[in-house]
């Protein structure tokens, strides 16, 4: 007879048993307490959850993020279901936030109650619709249409496959309060839990508690994230709890699960707690996540490159100092320099004379720096978003550095003299004050090197700049000096001198070759400026200089002893130079581009897409890696890098192999957005290079970049889930 029970029994469970539906995370199946459903007798039956390694699902209330799960019944009539019976969830920490929720398996009960008159013998279908959001790295919304089939049965009994189990999560089910007196006091922001044991009925009370945290029920009322203080007080203990920073909802009840390490009496070691809540509440302080404006581009942890808020005062005036004698060999500058270098070859003043002129050209140098840096720290003091290079985001400012360049090409090229230019008397007094003249040479050496920005400099300037105005002055002075150390050397020790070649034929040979690097730096500038305004400005731009150019080299057939009418024709082209000029020096640095612009959207070019911090938001929120290239059309090191390095076949196959979206933040003209998305990057100029990769921290590239660097940094990438991104939804 027990055979036979037995058999029956195993025969009612086969019935009810429907085949487990997965997903690609989650193994899902609705599961039944009994083995068929007692007429007028309610039957439990549990979505079952088995989530893959690492995976997680959430609770009703889901903390700092996430979805809790759902479920839609589909029932017969007079059958009812009620709702979820939540397990006590487990603390998920993902980064600075905390989640609550479930990992491995998880059993959601739910009751449902059925008529008294069900006919015995008739089946029972039972479907619901489960929804959930399944997170990892990335968040997956998932679902399944779930049926399960239970006979009608007066005399069934529990199903031995699951009884186990539901045993189990019954017993996870938090309890009633019992054997303690719970009262919740608001004070602003913190809310104080208080709980006092009182006599049991068997006259004990509760043991000692330990790690006793609270749950809430509703969202947006306690800070899932914010420290819980626990601390004894008389006979009870006080739990001090943070408010939420929005309290979108009344706030008059607390209400949740308490659990504690070594339970709160009995066997319950998770009870449920609904206390009106007295005193005054208030919203509490924003966490440090929520500073950042939806996009969180805090300074990461950087394995390849140094960030600004990594740095110290020393470390960063080592770095400034580095970066400005690296600014010595950007093509900008090393032309100029360089003829000033060797001009030591053919120079015979005396040392001190030397020493003299070179502390002059550092001075101009020095004093250069600090006065941009001093304009920087009153614009940004004003509130303007401003960074290294933000003088070249004013077209005006690029006409004449191009204009500059052009006119100190020609000199190179031995098309005039700059003694030329001015009175005899001039160019007399100016030999004699070599000081002077050298003092000038050191602005006229920061000044061509103001497009460029070498390595190193980027940190530094990013910490100068997020600091006091004292601070900024001392790394910017550091650039400047950095910069001026090789001219001071040369000068302060003579024998060093001694080993530079002697002049001769060759060093005028030279100065003409070095300038054709000062030519292709025009050709850039004017490139520069297509992409600012359009053809029409870089048509006016070639004109310009081609009068000039034209003028300068009549000038100088007149004072050679040449015709007048040279003359007249070179002041009628200088003249028609400044007319054609004059536009362009006066145009509005936040003028947008004409619809003819030469410049294409650096955004759409060859897969990439514009900056926008929503935008990255969106993309690192639903688990893609992104990669973000800010750049200008007026940084050198950022068309080298994105031309030899970026535009790379072996570099393009591995974005696509990874299934990184590219982002190109374009700085050509003043864009307050992206200038604040590289503040709080530790940066205030470009290039900046920053992988943002789903659950871990971003990486920031140096600024000189090497294929390998990035092939490494995306190698740090979990490999791609392209069946998933699809589908996936923001996790944060």
């Amino acid at each position: 007879m027990n055979l036979l029970t037995t058999l029956f029994t195993l025969l009612f469970a086969l019935a009810a048993t429907a085949a487990p539906v997965k997903t690609p995370h989650v193994e899902a199946e609705l599961v039944a307490a009994k083995t068929a459903l007692v007429p007028g007798e309610p039957v439990q039956v549990a979505l079952r959850l088995k989530m893959e390694r690492g995976w997680h699902t959430y609770w009703q209330n889901p903390g700092d993020s996430g979805l809790p799960t759902t479920l839609a019944w589909t029932l017969p009539a007079g059958v009812t279901a009620g709702p979820i019976e939540w397990p006590t969830p487990h603390l998920l920490p993902v980064g600075p936030l905390v989640n609550y929720g479930y990992e491995g398996e998880v059993l959601l009960l739910t009751e449902l109650k059925s008529a008294a008159s069900t006919n015995a013998g008739a089946s029972f279908p039972i479907s619901a619709r489960a929804d959930w959001l399944v997170c990892k790295e990335v968040c997956i919304p998932e679902g399944v249409d779930l049926t399960l089939s239970l006979p009608v049965d007066p005399k069934a009994g529990p199903d031995p496959r699951w009884a186990g189990p539901l045993a189990a999560a019954r017993a996870a089910l938090p309890q009633p309060l019992n054997g303690w007196k719970a009262s919740a006091t608001a004070k602003g922001s913190t809310v104080d839990v208080t709980l006092i044991p009182t006599a049991t009925t068997t006259g004990a009370k509760p043991a000692e508690v330990t790690a006793l945290h609270f749950f809430p029920y509703a969202e947006a009322q306690i800070e899932p994230a914010a420290p819980q203080t626990l601390r004894r007080e008389g006979d009870g203990y006080v739990l001090t709890l943070q408010t939420a920073n929005t309290l979108d909802k009344p706030f008059t009840r607390v209400a949740g699960v308490v659990t504690a390490a070594n339970g709160l009496g009995g066997d319950a070691r998770a009870a449920t707690l609904d206390v009106p809540l007295a005193g005054t509440v208030a919203a509490g302080p924003k966490p440090a996540l929520a500073a950042a404006p939806q996009l969180n581009l805090a300074p990461p942890a950087v394995s390849l490159a140094t960030t600004g808020d990594s740095l110290t005062l020393t470390a960063a005036v080592l770095l400034a100092m580095l970066g400005g004698l690296i600014l010595n060999l950007m093509p900008c500058v090393f032309p100029v320099l360089s003829i000033k270098v060797l001009g030591f070859a053919t120079r015979h003043e005396t040392p001190r004379a030397m020493r003299h002129e070179a502390v002059a050209f550092a001075g101009g140098v020095v004093l250069t720096f600090v006065t941009l840096g001093l304009a920087l720290a009153a614009f940004r003091a004003a509130g303007e978003q401003l960074g290294w290079g933000f003088q070249l985001q004013s077209p005006a400012v690029v006409t004449a550095l191009a204009i500059l360049f052009f006119v100190l090409a020609l000199n190179l090229s031995g098309v005039f003299e700059f003694g030329q230019l001015v009175p005899s008397g001039v160019a007399a007094w100016s030999s004699k004050n070599r000081t002077l003249d050298a003092f000038g040479s050191g602005v006229l050496a920061v000044i061509v090197a103001s497009p460029c920005t070498a390595p190193f400099m980027g940190a530094a300037m990013g910490y100068a700049l997020g600091a006091s105005t004292g601070v900024t002055l001392v790394v910017f002075t550091a650039i400047g000096l950095g910069m001026a150390l090789p001219y001071v050397l040369l000068a302060w020790f003579p024998a060093w001198r001694r080993k530079l070649p002697r002049s001769g034929p060759w060093l005028a040979r030279l100065k003409e070759v070095l300038a054709f690097p000062l030519y292709g730096t025009v050709i850039w500038l004017a490139w520069v400026i297509g992409s600012q305004r359009d053809n029409d400005a870089v048509l006016r731009l070639l004109i310009v200089l081609l009068a000039l150019g034209f003028a300068l080299w009549a000038w100088r057939i007149v004072r050679s002893g040449g015709a007048r009418p040279w003359g007249f024709a070179g002041v009628a082209a200088l003249a028609a130079a400044v007319v054609l000029a004059w536009p362009l020096l006066a145009s509005d640095p936040d003028a947008a581009p004409t619809k003819n612009s030469a410049a294409t959207d650096s955004g759409m070019e060859s897969g990439w897409q514009p900056f926008t911090q929503e935008k990255v938001a969106a993309l690192t929120g639903s688990g893609r890696p992104v990669f973000v290239d800010f750049t200008a059309a007026w940084c050198v090191t950022c068309q080298v890098n994105k031309r030899l390095v970026l535009n790379a076949s072996d570099v393009r196959q591995a974005f696509t192999a990874r299934d990184v979206t590219l982002v190109r933040a374009d700085w050509t003209r003043r864009d307050p957005a992206i200038t604040r998305a590289l503040a709080t990057l530790g940066r205030n100029g470009v290039p900046v290079y920053v992988l943002y990769r789903p659950g871990k921290e971003p990486l920031l590239l140096p600024e000189v970049l090497q294929g390998r660097n990035v092939l490494d940094a995306l190698s740090t990438l979990d490999p791609p889930l392209r069946a998933a991104s699809k589908s996936t939804l923001e996790a944060r």
